[in-house]
């Protein structure tokens, strides 16, 4: 048995000196309180070592292209294996990346269709096939009479390089003119072309105006054009009337029927990322904007994405209306790509089946191929087929190989990751997994364990933060983290097997795992308002089948359904979106729906989801809860203040006035390394407290301002517990679970739990009128059973007010302390969009279709 990975003397951000074994050739889950110091342990301390290492291999000039990684405050780590991190961030996926790019499936796909596809013309639909010189030249001749023609042989088709030799090569031929990248110059006028980009060179090879006596001139012209570029002649045709036009023939690829040539296939003509594919009028994207909307810019609309997302100019406040591309009907390509077929599917048609659909029809292919066309298409087949295959299995059969990347969930876009992983074949890899199971319903974990496994089952060690029960109970190795949050965190509690862990009394995991502690749903449920209902009728987008859902109001309302049901579809991308309409706000369109009611009985919209609170590190808990506020006031107040003349603003680190100068207010100075990353250091004039020295001469109960920031919320609920204003905002933050959160922390450190917990306390603090609709999207994403609790108990204190929360949810004992449930099913994709149960937990519990139901029996069952 290989030796463990041995980690000594971790202390990076709140891990007190940790020491721990993690086993190769393993499943190790690594679990505790959320801020115990899980994230920190397997992503700021063991991959991130490991990615250090790798970049220390490279030479000085390969790193100095890529972000050096400094090393994580430890004192040892060894066994370590190579790391790659399969997590919940989107990176840089746009609207461009699919489903099928992302995997690279598509580019088996387009290779596929270069080399056995069937193109079809674009004109008339027959079938293309060679065209000669003879016929050229004729096509050419039929044009009116005193029409300009320049003949012109491509030599360079959109390649990189200064293509000196070709120029070379046209001035040998006895030629003085090309033109290039559109433009027309003398050979030796032509100017330097940039080495790295691409560029499209054609040799003038005559001008001609169409009359009588130039026959013999025109034939010879054409013919020294294709001899030069190996099959292909364009023409720039200006006719007497109308307007110029250009055009390209080729010997190799024409029409029989109508006589239009087409190019060459190749690989590229099929990739809606290339101008040699790409739809002009949609520009690859699928989408266009409505005509009536001037001000907005292309874009991908999708589920589970802002009203903005893939808009880089767009404002939040002038959502766009857009509306599938005319030209190519959201298939992203040129006509002449999309005229390619095999077994009369284009190449877009077969990445817009369900992913079933496309395994079948790729399997089935090779009888309409030739002998010679089945040897070229079998590799091609076996490796999309075993793609698809492992996308299957992980999870996410519902979705289609043309959905787009910024439309995925983390979890989903993390299980595609996890996906290409396994077909990718590597072994004696470390991989370090951030809750995979988030995003899918308890009936789809067995599938994401067994891909798990048979990663691990290559010869891969597998590391995973997790609060999933069942992936706790399937690890080889649990490490459970904490006691408690953040400074109250950082030990080793407990380590072992599942078992274990269980038997162990001072782990709080093992308590629940033990089934000592569980989450309480001994309670009343609530009853629905009389006749007070939130009705949406006929929806229909994506794979919503016309549903009708009738939301209580006044109740906690939970939203089940197997991955790919349609929960999104309807409550975030239809009902919100509707409602927030009808209130007045600003959002994106609503999907297609007959008709809303109900509304009228709500006076507010708000989504609490997980997306940042800020994208600088000056933005803080303090700053976006509003309770930095009144702790300014609290020291412009002081005696100190008033004799000094300061203002409630001298205390924020955004002010020219108060901050420290040096380093602006964020407390470190940003030096840079060149070749190593940037080295971040404490200020040397603030020391690392943000203000300057008159604002922290300033005192409250002998704290200054930049003393509070440092405090944890748990510790300045205490200082201010006479500030009743500071003490309300701060219990809000402490009630959901964030005490172990300083007040100044950065919000790029926050997790996206920690950020839908600030949001939700916020609102809490927040004067409520008792009709306002709270929507949730997996609240409980990042959070330990004790957190659950926690939460839960927040939700009620809303719905107690007399609100409406609607949370998206799998986490089967949340949906079972829901009061009234809507599950959509009874799978995902073509196979769901329908409600199959709706009413509270026990009802659904009763209906033998659903998924959910089954889960809630069992979770009803054990609390009995």
């Amino acid at each position: 048995m290989s030796p463990p990975i041995r980690i000594r003397g971790a202390r990076v951000h709140n891990l007190k000196n940790l020491d721990v074994d993690i086993p190769r050739d393993s499943l190790t889950v690594i679990t505790g309180v959320s801020g115990s110091g899980k994230s920190s342990l397997a992503f700021d301390t063991l991959f991130a070592e490991g990615q250090r290492q790798y970049i220390d291999t490279l030479s000085t000039y390969a790193r100095q292209y890529l972000d050096a990684i400094p090393r994580p405050d430890v004192d040892l780590i060894d066994g370590l294996a190579p790391t790659l991190s399969i997590d919940q961030k989107s990176g840089t996926q746009s609207a461009r990346s699919t489903v099928a790019t992302v995997t690279e499936i598509y580019d088996y796909l387009r290779l596929l269709y270069a080399r056995v596809g069937t193109p079809h013309c674009t004109h008339c639909g027959s079938t293309i096939s060679t065209q000669t010189p003879d016929a050229i030249v004729q096509s050419i001749a039929a044009y009116p009479q005193r029409t300009k023609l320049t003949l012109m042989s491509p030599m360079v088709r959109g390649r990189k390089g200064a293509h000196s030799d070709v120029f070379e090569k046209i001035a040998s031929q006895g030629l003085v003119r090309a033109r290039v990248d559109g433009e027309v110059y003398l050979l030796e006028d032509v100017p330097p072309l940039a080495i790295r980009k691409n560029h499209t060179i054609e040799a003038v090879v005559d001008r001609i105006v169409l009359k009588k006596g130039v026959d013999s001139r025109l034939d010879e012209s054409t013919r020294l054009a294709i001899r030069l570029s190996d099959g292909l002649v364009s023409a720039l045709i200006e006719p007497p009337a109308g307007e110029p036009e250009s055009k390209l023939f080729s010997t190799a690829m024409a029409c029989i029927e109508c006589g239009a040539s087409f190019e060459e296939l190749e690989p590229r003509t099929f990739s809606f990322n290339s101008p040699y594919g790409a739809c002009p009028t949609c520009d690859g994207l699928g989408v266009v904007e409505d005509s009536n909307n001037s001000k907005s810019r292309k874009s991908r609309p999708g589920r589970k994405s802002s009203a903005t997302r893939g808009r880089k100019k767009a404002s939040r406040d002038e959502p766009t209306t857009l509306r599938t591309c005319p030209d190519c009907d959201g298939g992203r390509l040129r006509p002449e790509a999309l005229a390619v077929k095999i077994q009369d599917e284009s190449i877009a048609s077969v990445v817009s089946m369900p992913l079933v659909d496309s395994q079948t029809w790729i399997q089935n292919i090779t009888d309409s191929l030739s002998a010679l066309q089945q040897r070229v298409a079998a590799p091609i087949q076996d490796e999309v087929v075993r793609r698809i295959d492992f996308l299957r299995r992980v999870g996410v059969d519902y979705l289609s190989l043309d959905r787009s990347a910024d439309t995925l969930s983390g979890g989903e876009l993390q299980r595609i990751r996890l996906a290409t992983c396994i077909g990718s074949g590597l072994v004696s890899v470390c991989y370090v997994l951030d809750e995979p199971s988030i995003g899918l319903h308890p009936a789809d974990h067995d599938r994401l364990l067994g891909a798990i496994n048979e990663l691990k089952g290559q010869g891969n060690t597998i590391v995973i933060v997790e609060h999933d029960e069942d992936t706790m109970r399937a690890a080889d190795h649990l490490i459970d983290i904490g006691p408690g949050a953040g400074v109250h965190g950082g030990h080793l509690v407990s380590q072992g097997t599942p078992d274990e862990v269980a038997d162990d009394q001072h782990s709080p995991t093992g308590r629940f795992l033990s089934g000592e502690h569980a989450i309480q749903l001994d309670r009343e449920r609530r009853q629905p308002r009389r006749n007070e209902w939130l009705t949406l009728r006929g929806a229909r987008l994506h794979n919503l089948d016309n549903v009708t859902a009738k939301v209580p109001l006044g109740l906690l309302v939970g939203i089940s359904g197997v991955s790919g049901s349609g929960k999104s579809s309807l409550i975030v991308d239809t009902l919100y979106p509707a409602v927030a309409s009808h209130l007045g706000l600003v959002s994106k369109p609503a999907g297609p729906h007959t008709k809303l009611t109900g509304a009228d009985k709500l006076d507010k919209l708000i989504a609490i989801d997980q997306s940042p609170i800020g994208r600088t590190t000056r933005s803080c808990p303090a700053t976006y809860a509003g309770v930095l506020d009144p702790i300014r006031n609290v020291f412009a107040s002081t005696r100190a203040s008033k004799t000094l003349g300061f203002s409630a603003s001298r205390f924020s680190f955004n002010s020219p006035a108060g901050r420290c100068d040096l380093c602006k207010g964020n407390g470190f100075e940003r030096i840079e390394m060149n070749f190593l990353s940037d080295l971040l250091i404490e200020c040397s004039r603030c020391g690392g407290k943000r203000f300057n020295r008159q604002t922290l001469q300033v005192r409250f109960k002998g704290a200054t301002i930049a003393d509070v920031l440092d405090m944890t919320i748990e510790a300045a609920l205490e200082f201010f517990e006479n500030v009743p204003k500071v003490h309300t905002l701060l219990s809000s933050l402490y009630d959901v679970g964030l005490g172990y959160v300083t007040l100044g922390q950065s919000s790029t450190t926050l997790s996206g739990g920690e950020a839908q917990r600030i949001k939700l306390a916020t609102e809490l603090a927040r004067p409520g009128t008792g009709q306002t609709l709270y929507l949730l999207d997996e609240p409980t994403t990042g959070l330990h059973f004790s957190d659950v609790q926690r939460l839960l108990d927040v939700l009620d204190r809303l719905v107690d007010q007399g609100n409406t929360v609607l949370v998206i949810e799998h986490h089967t004992d949340l949906l079972a302390a829901c009061d009234w449930l809507i599950d959509l099913g009874p799978k995902g994709g073509t196979e769901g969009g329908r409600i199959i149960a709706e009413g509270p937990p026990e009802t659904v519990a009763q209906c033998q279709e659903s998924l959910t139901g089954d889960f809630l029996r069992r979770r009803f069952a054990a609390e009995n």
